[in-house]
């Protein structure tokens, strides 16, 4: 089971991957970095892409609020299959970002962000191994 590091060189390790971070989406701050920025500052990119998690996490539109049995298991409303959002894909001219949300033990509120080259990426596998990395990364 990768630490933060570890997980985010693997990340680094797709084709077409150009940066890769940790974000906790509630603080904005970034849990670990590699690889470039989109605008040259690991920081100001994990705030930036915290915006689009939190939305998507907490606005109805896109996680529905929970109920019953699930109601009240943390920020993400998650249940017994996770968090009701699973990732978030922004395409830009140049490239995709792919916003991962990774489920934890403790109130969950990070996620894994990739930056990929839109020539060179492959989306399809960068959405199948952020899961997989997501799935057995280890915050400690």
């Amino acid at each position: 089971m990768p630490g933060i590091d570890e997980c985010l060189l693997e990340a680094m390790a797709l084709p077409g991957a150009r940066g890769a971070a940790l974000v906790d989406w509630s603080s904005g701050l970034a849990l670990g970095t590699a690889g470039e920025s989109p605008v040259g500052d690991h920081e100001t990119t994990a705030a930036e892409t915290a915006e689009l998690a939190r939305a998507a996490a907490e606005y109805e539109s896109f996680a529905p609020a929970a109920t019953g049995a699930a109601a009240g298991t943390g920020a993400l409303g998650g249940d017994a299959g996770g968090p009701p959002v699973e990732d978030l894909i922004v395409t830009t001219r140049t490239g995709y970002h792919v916003l991962r949300f990774v489920e934890t033990s403790f109130d969950s509120s990070v996620f894994l962000h990739l930056w990929l080259d839109r020539a060179d990426g492959n989306l399809a596998l960068a959405r199948h191994r952020l899961r997989t990395l997501a799935e057995g990364l280890v915050l400690r």
